[in-house]
């Protein structure tokens, strides 16, 4: 089944919910049982069927069986937020004196999640440049459990040679994982040799940003049941509207993808005409350095990209270019329908074991899905502004 046919029927089964086309909100907590001996029977199979609404309910089920169809994997484990998605996954494979490999070019969160929670734990992670490639053997050592990896990368959009890292981990017996929520439809992880794919689906996958959501998605019925079983000693439990926002997203991925990469590339090669402009970082363009692998392994784009400023310009003067904007609107995240913008400098880009020079001029932009000469006209306001601040 092609891509755009999978996603639109990918865990729908109208025959369980009384032909409904979408799978309707459940929201569950108790679930009775019509006898003693069916309570019993109802365990003895984690996680089968329908026991308690912590554990998935129909409208949890078929979500997770949607999206591990679009990731070609095995089963997911839906969870509250990408955040929870991440640290779940995470905890489910170390142990105190285990060892993390983490991507320098991580997002934030997870950075200050491994400095905080799993060195509280007793678990040490080490962070690595993204373009490291085979010199990750060098970094490995013999507790090296987990090779995480996040491509592109955050804020600065290094591509990562996925397959290449996969191979070495797998050779020293370490998990992959990757935080695939840039990729979300266009790279395929498991066909790359990523053993867990984890996805914000609070972003490209609602599609409103009116939802939270994450998803962990597992290669085989092992790694499933061990991710699961963490995930729900930890509690955690997406909402039954939730999961549902995310199946009415997901129907819906593949027509919204395409406009927000169309319209971002149209953007990025009119910005790198500008003479404001240092550089854009946008993997589709065909001179940005990450080009190559991205055409590779990648099917297609997103919307989000970032740039660098020339130097000379003042935070007084870059606040007023973004301050002004009509259509790009300030707010931390990404994949709605609506164009979005960050200022990426100051503190905002923290690097440990890779050079970013560029820290004091950057921005990170996401093209929506408004017209694409409409956001070409705020961002040539906003640079009128720029040059007046």
């Amino acid at each position: 089944m092609k891509k755009d046919s999978l996603i639109t029927h990918a865990g729908r089964h109208p025959e369980r919910h009384f032909g409904a086309v979408n799978p309707p909100v459940y929201h569950v907590s108790t679930i009775l049982h019509p006898s003693v001996a069916a309570m019993e029977q109802s365990g003895k199979k984690p996680f089968e069927g329908v026991r308690y609404g912590r554990f998935g309910t129909p409208t949890t089920h078929a979500f997770e069986e949607a999206l591990a169809a679009v990731e070609g994997g095995h089963k997911t484990v839906a969870t509250s937020s990408g955040l929870a998605a991440i640290t779940g996954a995470l905890l489910a494979y170390l142990k105190a004196g285990d060892h993390l490999l983490m991507v320098d070019t991580t997002y934030f969160p997870t950075r200050k999640f491994c400095d905080s929670v799993l060195a509280g734990l007793g678990i040490e992670t080490t962070y690595y440049d993204p373009l490291v490639g085979a010199g990750i053997k060098d970094l490995l050592r013999p507790n090296t459990r987990v090779v995480f990896t996040e491509s592109p990368g955050s804020l600065t959009f290094e591509v990562q040679d996925i397959p290449l890292i996969a191979e070495i981990a797998h050779g020293h017996g370490a998990v992959v994982m990757m935080d695939n929520t840039w990729g979300v439809l266009n790279f395929q992880p498991f066909a790359h040799g990523v053993d867990v794919s984890i996805q914000a689906c609070t972003k490209y996958v609602v599609g409103h940003a009116d939802a939270m959501l994450g998803a962990i998605t597992l290669k085989d019925e092992d790694s499933w049941l061990r991710v699961k079983s963490s995930v729900a000693a930890f509690g955690h439990s997406p909402g039954a509207e939730e999961l549902y926002l995310g199946l009415r997203g997901l129907r819906t991925l593949a027509v919204r993808l395409r406009q927000h990469a169309a319209t971002a590339l149209t953007l990025c090669q009119w910005l790198q005409t500008r003479p404001e402009i240092e550089r854009v970082l946008y993997p589709a363009l065909a001179d940005d350095p990450g080009h190559d692998l991205w055409q590779r392994d990648f099917t297609g784009a997103c919307g989000l990209f970032g740039v660098i400023l020339k130097p000379g310009f003042g935070k007084p003067a870059i606040e007023a270019m973004l301050d002004g904007y009509a259509f790009f609107g300030l707010g931390f995240s990404w994949g709605g329908f609506e164009s979005l913008v960050i200022p990426t400098y100051g503190h905002s880009i923290i690097r440990t074991a890779s050079a970013w020079d560029h820290a004091a001029i950057s921005l990170r932009y996401h093209a929506g899905l408004e017209d694409a000469c409409d956001l070409i006209g705020d961002l040539e306001a906003g640079f009128d502004r720029l040059r007046g601040g």
